[in-house]
């Protein structure tokens, strides 16, 4: 699956995506794109999803045509995130085009 990362989205994250082609907005050019402009960019580039840590994405957007498949972290914090990988990747594996789902973690041990 072709993913791209948002800002704020830890990119360490994405070693743990193995079998994933991830790539971030910044590396793609698109650093000062936002919201829509983002996921349109992202959609006709041919991702499949984005990862983000934007909670308030789905109240700004209006997600309904969307094909992309939106993953929100309900934290950019890498720390936990971390700890907590496998339940990043079984989201990412569960994802299908449209979807949106948002992530939250226990906290830190």
């Amino acid at each position: 699956m072709r993913i791209l990362f948002d800002q704020g989205t830890p990119v360490p994250l994405r070693r743990s995506l193995v079998g994933h082609q991830v790539v971030t907005a910044f590396e793609q050019g698109w650093g000062t794109l936002q919201n829509g402009d983002l996921l349109a960019a992202a959609e006709a580039a041919g991702f499949e999803a984005i990862v983000t840590t934007d909670q308030n994405l789905r109240y700004q957007q209006n997600l309904a045509e969307r094909k992309l498949a939106i993953l929100v972290l309900l934290t950019t914090d890498w720390r936990l995130i971390r700890q907590h990988t496998p339940y990043v990747e079984e989201a990412v594996s569960g994802l299908v085009a449209g979807s949106y789902v948002e992530l939250s973690f226990p906290p830190a041990s």
